[in-house]
């Protein structure tokens, strides 16, 4: 497996160019050139940004259109504080992680065309940043069939590379970029592609009382947490995830972490790949000294393996760093980034 450097340790700027109010006045203040700069006081090395279709295709709607200075500006924010950049798209017509039913990408071959001259775009005006800049095809695939996504992955490769040859591009695995899936990508394209998952396990630990994933359980879980709780709990609403399993262990801790991606150091070890989690995090409101285990025990696992990562997020997004409302392990999560 190969080292990605410079893509060691980042965060994700989640909700300023995605998931957000498709406005001027949101684009000019969520995220700063100050904001930028705590981000490389942190100690950390890139930071990942996700941009939805919205604010770099559609010029006819100008309040909604920012086009791609936003994205100038942070790469010039990036390079005056010694932080590399991901651009990772988000969200392209036709396509939502968030619903697998909206989906009609894979199905209309116009949907697909409008991705593919996303990438065009993106490539012809970035190529020149190749050291510094790395592309992100989509984020979180919610398909069920591998064959699909990698066909569309290949033809926009191809695209890709006839403007920017030796750009880095990170690839995710179907069923939303889960660990599990990266066995079924294509073999990387070229020596600048790079293997993604993405990590928030136990999944009824680092998203407990979401109000947006159904059946949630309200009751408050910790990390490290009794393997046989998780199991009880998911038996009765439903498996989230794979990290209630934990075959083979009656504790979690690191060894159990590791457990939980050894698929994704298996698959990138025998095709010799950049590994990379582009997301990982605890919401906001678990508790706080469970946080601070959960963080310690991933970045344990990730520094032991190597693995480049971005946590979720910077600020806001039920996820929050910066702003979490328990500001007194703010400090501690950073030095686990």
């Amino acid at each position: 497996m190969r080292e990605w450097t410079g893509y060691s340790r980042g965060v994700n700027l989640g909700g300023w160019l995605s998931q957000c109010p498709y406005q001027q006045a949101h684009y000019d203040t969520f995220i700063t050139e100050k904001d930028i700069q705590t981000i490389a006081s942190w100690g950390l090395d890139h930071v990942r940004l996700p941009v939805d279709y919205e604010v770099i295709e559609d010029p006819s709607n100008a309040e909604a259109y920012a086009g791609f200075k936003h994205i100038d500006n942070c790469i010039r924010w990036c390079a005056a504080n010694g932080l590399n950049l991901i651009i990772d798209l988000h969200k392209t017509p036709g396509f939502s992680f968030d619903s697998v039913s909206a989906n009609s990408l894979f199905d209309d071959p116009a949907l697909q065309e409008r991705f593919l001259n996303l990438w065009k775009a993106i490539s012809v005006r970035y190529a020149a940043y190749k050291d510094t800049v790395a592309f992100e095809l989509l984020n979180e695939i919610v398909e069920q069939d591998s064959s699909r996504w990698n066909a569309l992955a290949r033809r926009t490769i191809t695209e890709i590379r006839q403007h920017a040859p030796e750009t880095k591009i990170i690839i995710g695995g179907i069923q939303w970029n889960s660990v599990h899936t990266l066995k079924l990508l294509d073999q990387p394209y070229d020596d600048n592609i790079v293997y993604t998952f993405h990590f928030y396990e136990p999944f009824l630990f680092t998203h407990q009382r979401a109000e947006w994933v159904e059946q949630m359980p309200k009751s408050s879980m910790d990390y490290p947490g009794e393997l046989a709780v998780y199991r009880s709990t998911s038996a009765t609403i439903g498996a989230f995830g794979s990290g209630f399993q934990g075959d083979g262990f009656s504790q979690m801790g690191p060894e159990y972490i590791t457990s939980l991606i050894q698929t994704a150091l298996d698959v990138a070890a025998e095709r010799n790949v950049y590994l990379y989690c582009g997301e990982y995090g605890v919401i906001e409101h678990a508790p706080s000294p469970s946080v601070v285990n959960w963080y310690k025990d991933v970045h344990g696992v990730f520094e032991q393996y190597k693995i480049g990562r971005a946590a979720w997020t910077y600020k806001s997004m039920s996820f929050g760093i910066s702003d979490r409302y328990d500001s007194s392990i703010t400090t501690e999560i950073i030095s686990y980034l």
